[in-house]
């Protein structure tokens, strides 16, 4: 077995064992160094250029892993992605070299899914909005919308959207989902109703992106989905930004044919304080903080960590992806 004292990981989430020192400390004591980001955000492709010679095993955050990196990269074996989505790692490039793609599915899906219904809420009953007007002194009569018998859609129904289904439950709301590969036997159990996907669109009172980015779901939300929506619907992206295209989304709701969105993610992130889409007051965002809880990062941590010093080890690691 070899010697994992010889070997050096780079660790680049940022809130890698913030919530858990424990794996700060476990990872170092098993390992010869591990380099850690100090930059605060995910690294781009040229600062990784300079980062990845003479490393073994990468936990990886949401940095630009391309071709170019993986080339560079004289000794690695593994790239423990920290979190699932692996869209951001070119696979092809990893996969020609030899190195190992893992990733952390489910690690993350209470703490999204918990987020995902904190924005139908905060969307429904315009909890910023009145939050932000009561504390300048104004005491404003809003009127919200109920969940009770309205139509939440679930676009994409895996283990975050399950959740979301899950904690529904109790609001007295009709759930539908749809998904490429329908499980009736979970839909049942979670007293949801599957549909095809154009039928969901159009019923939606809150539709929420729980898909992939893939090139036949990238800026799938576009001028023609958002047509099918029913007039004063909802959007909710806990997902990937790359699902939305912003400039449509951005037209539904200049005309009102949306009520409002709320995104936790964009296609550029940070998006930036002139990106359009922030300006408008029906607009609830946030920093793509659906992983940002203590359970999450923990998880997220252990299992990223397991897997990469499983391959250093030569075992199989358990959430392999290439």
């Amino acid at each position: 077995m070899p010697d994992l004292k010889e070997y050096r990981v780079l660790v680049t989430p940022t809130s890698y064992a913030k919530n858990d020192a424990r794996l700060r400390i476990n990872l170092e004591e098993k390992v010869k160094e591990v380099v850690y980001n100090t930059t605060g955000r995910p690294l781009s492709s040229d600062e990784l250029l300079d980062l990845i010679p003479e490393i073994d095993g990468y936990i990886a955050g949401l940095d630009a892993i391309d071709q170019s990196v993986i080339e560079a990269a004289d000794r690695l074996q593994v790239i423990a992605r920290y979190g699932v989505g692996v869209d951001k790692v070119n696979l092809e490039a990893a996969k020609e070299k030899g190195v190992v793609v893992t990733n952390t599915p489910g690690a993350n899906s209470v703490s999204v899914a918990e987020l995902t219904v904190g924005l139908i809420l905060a969307l429904a009953r315009h909890i910023p909005a009145a939050a932000e007007a009561t504390k300048a002194g104004e005491w404003p009569r809003l009127s919200g919308m109920t969940l009770e018998g309205k139509t939440i859609a679930l676009l994409g129904f895996g283990s975050i959207a399950k959740h979301v289904a899950r904690r529904l439950q109790g609001f007295d709301c009709k759930v539908i989902a749809y998904h490429p590969s329908f499980n009736i036997e979970a839909a049942e159990a979670l007293g949801v109703e599957l549909r095809p996907q154009d039928d969901l669109i159009r019923e939606a009172d809150f539709l929420s992106l729980h898909m992939p980015v893939l090139p036949e779901t990238r800026g799938m939300v576009n001028a023609d989905f958002i047509d099918k929506m029913k007039d004063g619907a909802y959007l909710v992206n806990t997902s990937r930004g790359e699902l939305i295209n912003e400039t449509a989304l951005l037209e539904a709701l200049k005309r009102d044919k949306l009520r409002g969105a709320a995104l936790d993610v964009f296609g550029k992130q940070p998006p930036g304080a002139d990106h359009p889409l922030l300006a408008l007051p029906q607009v609830i965002a946030t920093p793509h903080m659906g992983a940002h809880t203590d359970g999450a990062t923990n998880a997220m941590g252990w299992i990223a960590m397991e897997d990469c010093l499983a391959v250093l080890r030569g075992e199989e690691p358990v959430y392999r992806v290439v």
